[in-house]
């Protein structure tokens, strides 16, 4: 008894063809000619030994063994459908898209993505960088990252990192204070700010050097990028937040001639809609960010 079955070409043509009642019709869904739909259900109804249409003219009618024959396909195509669906979904990465500013993806988070790229190959980290408060769900964003109190209505909030600042230098220009210097031998130094000149204001004040001018220096903004650059270049003195900088510290590109730093009322949080956790990827993410967040 020959088992084999007929071929697949065959049954789409006729699983079309019996939907529309137009071999026309079938033909263009699956861009060949109606002679080659024709020719392939006449192919499988000599297969199977049955005849599966009610030819007439200008009109398509199914038999009864070809409307039971056409349910049933349709219904085998629908599972190989929803299987196929399946397999692509898990050979393509899972997207998930965070969002955060400039200063904080190129200081902090970029030097640790390729760790978590190795970590997680199945789900592709997308990072959009603004400084705005986003609509999660227009903009399509799962996490953000963002400098303040913590308090954002309606949605989670995590701390991940306190903003800790700290004064740092070119290590020529550090050095050219002396070893354990006072904050008042800032008064004749450059002071650089990113954004404004708050930062260097209140750790002036908390340092006693109320005689030194914080409103001098030059502001390069829009964020941190600048000022970083401007430091490791030599050109004055920046209050940078200290797991920012750990790296070039530690690479000696930037030396802290003041040694700790002080913290601020601000920190980083991690802020997301209460339901976007229900995403395993998303919830992998947000883990990895908490656990490199605790390593610092």
């Amino acid at each position: 008894m020959n088992q084999s079955l007929p071929s697949l070409s065959a049954l789409r043509a006729f699983e079309a063809t019996a939907r529309h009642l137009s071999m026309t019709r079938a033909a263009e869904e699956l861009h060949v000619t109606a002679g080659a739909v024709s020719l392939q259900v006449r192919d499988l109804e000599a297969a199977i030994g049955s005849l599966l249409f009610e030819r007439k003219p200008r009109q398509l009618a199914l038999t009864a063994a070809g409307a039971d024959y056409a349910a049933s396909l349709g219904s085998a195509f629908r599972l190989i459908r929803e299987a196929t669906e399946i397999a692509r979904s898990l050979a393509r990465p899972d997207i998930v898209t965070l969002s955060c500013t400039t200063g904080f993806a190129i200081q902090w988070l970029m030097p640790r993505l390729e760790a978590f790229q190795s970590d997680h190959p199945t789900i592709d980290l997308r990072i959009g960088t603004t400084a705005r408060l986003v609509d999660f769900q227009k903009d399509g964003v799962a996490l953000a990252v963002r400098h303040g109190l913590g308090a954002y209505p309606g949605l989670a909030s995590e701390k991940l990192i306190d903003d800790e600042l700290i004064v740092v230098a070119h290590p020529a220009l550090a050095c050219r204070l002396g070893p354990a210097p006072s904050a008042h031998a800032l008064a004749g130094e450059t002071l650089i700010h990113d954004a404004g000149r708050n930062d260097w204001r209140f750790w002036l004040e908390a340092a006693g050097a109320l005689e030194v001018d914080w409103r001098k220096g030059p502001v390069i903004a829009p964020d941190s990028n600048g000022a970083l650059e401007a430091a490791r270049a030599g050109l004055g003195f920046a209050l940078m937040r200290e797991s920012f900088v750990a790296n070039d510290l530690v690479d000696g590109r930037l030396a802290a001639p003041y040694g700790r730093p002080i913290r601020s009322r601000f920190a980083y949080y991690m802020v997301y809609p209460p339901t976007a956790l229900d995403r395993p990827s998303v919830r992998q993410v947000r883990d990895w960010l908490l656990a490199e967040a605790g390593k610092a």
